[in-house]
């Protein structure tokens, strides 16, 4: 006998969540507010609103189902198990905050505060969400397959992004290591730089885009679905012993790019998320290339 599917619901604190913590009460984080310009009350109606989203969701759930909840905070120490369907209730970034977490699960995104969020990747209403968990479970359900981008290091750790990963010092100071497509022979380029980015098809209206701008644009940039990445090096230093010879590229899948780390420490990370890194030494290796598992977006 299977197990029912479980939902599990995804959120992240609401502003109005995280003054009342900082400052413990209503009247007190008023006053901060209103010592900077703004009122409570807008922040306040806007809390009430995603809350209420995420009760409506929760309300959805189907009888015969299980169902859990997590908030953003928790996702690092969370199981996922493959019947889950997962349902992320805020801005279309906590989908990509859990997308990394994930094993081919599908996803559900609800929009907490339409009109606030592109919903590029939170494309629903909270009044969608039963007749969207009935469809997810029908044979067949329409998703979309989102490619996402891999950091395998070569002590195994391993690290997803479903918009882009980041390579570079902590703190964003100068990182020195050797760049090169992996499995060539020769050790790479050596450089010195604020750090490498690498980007899919979906980060392909943020950070990844504000770098192929700068470089004029030359290759087309990938589709969310596109099995294609793009890198580049930001602000490679040119000098007797570093290069800037290899400073953008675009990576199919099956090919995948090898950075030698050459300073104290290097991190690595996704999605904006540096509390959740890898740390690479001197020395180390990692690779990155288009990851096998895809983000399973419910449309």
């Amino acid at each position: 006998m299977s197990l029912a599917p479980r939902a599990v619901l995804v959120h992240r604190r609401t502003e109005y969540e995280e003054l009342l913590a900082r400052h413990g009460t209503h009247g007190q984080a008023a006053f901060f507010l209103s010592s900077r310009g703004r009122a409570i009350d807008e922040v306040a109606r806007r809390h009430e609103r995603t809350r209420q989203a995420l009760r409506d969701v929760a309300a959805a759930v189907p009888l015969t189902w299980r169902s859990s909840q997590v908030e953003r905070a928790d996702l690092d120490r969370f199981l996922f198990a493959p019947e889950d369907v997962v349902v992320v209730v805020g801005q279309d970034g906590l989908v990509a905050n859990t997308a990394k977490y994930l094993t081919g699960q599908p996803v559900v995104g609800i929009d907490s505060d339409p009109g606030r969020n592109p919903g590029v990747l939170v494309r629903h209403r909270r009044t969608d969400a039963a007749a969207l968990l009935r469809a997810v479970t029908a044979a067949g359900g329409p998703v979309e397959e989102l490619t996402m981008v891999e950091a395998v290091a070569d002590d195994t750790q391993r690290l997803l992004a479903l918009n882009e990963i980041y390579l570079g010092a902590s703190g964003h100071q100068t990182a020195r290591y050797r760049l090169g497509a992996d499995g060539e022979r020769d050790p790479g380029e050596a450089q010195a730089s604020s750090g490498v980015l690498v980007g899919t098809g979906t980060g392909a209206t943020g950070w990844l885009r504000s770098l192929w701008l700068e470089r004029g644009g030359t290759v087309p940039l990938p589709g969310p679905c596109d099995p294609r990445l793009l890198w580049f090096v930001r602000e490679a230093w040119p000098s007797p012993a570093t290069g800037t010879s290899r400073v953008a590229g675009e990576l199919a899948r099956g090919q995948r790019l090898r950075l030698t780390v050459e300073s104290d420490r290097l991190v690595v990370f996704g999605d904006g998320m540096e509390s959740d890194a890898l740390e690479l030494a001197w020395g180390q290796s990692v690779r990155l290339g288009v990851a096998a598992t895809s983000l399973r977006l419910v449309t």
